[in-house]
């Protein structure tokens, strides 16, 4: 069983940056098929992929949304997925929740979430105007 606990929300204004990060435990576990990534949801909106990477690879994937401000990295000796979040706009303002799901979904991985094998219990994201 994995377990995932992501930490770093806050916040933040409006063009400031934010780092979140995913710790995924037991640090054994065998990351091979997976990707490990970020969903965010907003109140009263439905739950939106943002961003993932291979386990195994490093290939990455980023919404439309967030592309060219976010980027995600992983460092799998520590066991840990970040989200680099810079110029936040208040459109970002959510709970971003770490999840894994296989990574043979491609960029599929981030239509997915009623797929994903494992969640984070999630951070908040506030973006001041």
């Amino acid at each position: 069983e994995l377990q995932l606990v992501e930490s770093g929300g806050g916040l933040v204004q409006t063009g400031g940056s934010l780092r979140l990060s995913c710790k995924a435990s037991p640090s054994g576990f065998t990351f091979d098929d997976y990707a490990l990534g970020w969903f965010r949801q907003a109140p009263g909106k439905d739950r939106e992929g943002v961003s993932c990477i291979s386990m195994s690879d490093g290939t990455t994937y980023y919404s439309d949304s967030v592309k060219g401000r976010f980027t995600v990295s992983r460092d799998n000796d520590k066991s840990l997925v970040y989200l680099q979040m810079n110029n936040l706009k208040p459109e970002d303002a959510a709970v971003y929740y770490c999840a894994a799901g296989l990574s043979r979904w491609g960029r599929s991985w981030l239509q997915y979430y009623y797929g994903m094998h494992y969640w984070g219990r999630g951070t908040p994201v506030t973006v001041s105007s």
